[in-house]
């Protein structure tokens, strides 16, 4: 299964680099490819990301669909924070930073505000999913 779900990231990265969407439009929300550094492998991955425009970068959510564990990716930004992400057909290079306080608190209403699909992914788990915002370098 884990193949087959990585088979299914590697296929819609590839989409979203070549059409700068995912899909038929972006009505649940625009996608970029995040190009980051796994943390213990030290291999290259590729995934696909909704994000929101953020102030000065582009906002992400480590929702996992409310998963009980935060996902690989977030792990791979705390431990390399510098990556390249692929947004309307452009490679940007970012640093990534996990928001807390007032500006997650900020960050999080848009997200909600956007679909409510964030909020239910929150009730499924006891974590509180992580925000970063990948700032251009």
């Amino acid at each position: 299964m884990k193949h087959l779900f990585r088979l299914g990231t590697t296929l819609h990265a590839k989409i979203v680099k070549a059409t700068g969407k995912l899909g038929g439009g972006t009505e649940d929300g625009s996608v970029l490819v995040l190009e980051h550094t796994g943390a213990k492998s030290g291999k290259s991955r590729e995934t696909p990301l909704m994000f929101l425009n953020g102030d000065g970068g582009y906002l992400v959510c480590g929702s996992m669909a409310g998963a009980p564990k935060h996902p690989a990716w977030y792990h791979n930004l705390k431990a390399n924070p510098d990556a390249v992400i692929t947004v309307d057909r452009r490679e940007v290079p970012v640093r990534a930073r996990e928001l807390e306080g007032k500006e997650r608190s900020t960050a999080w209403e848009r997200f909600t505000r956007q679909n409510d699909r964030w909020e239910q992914y929150q009730s499924k788990t006891e974590r509180t999913l992580p925000l970063l915002l990948l700032e251009p370098r």
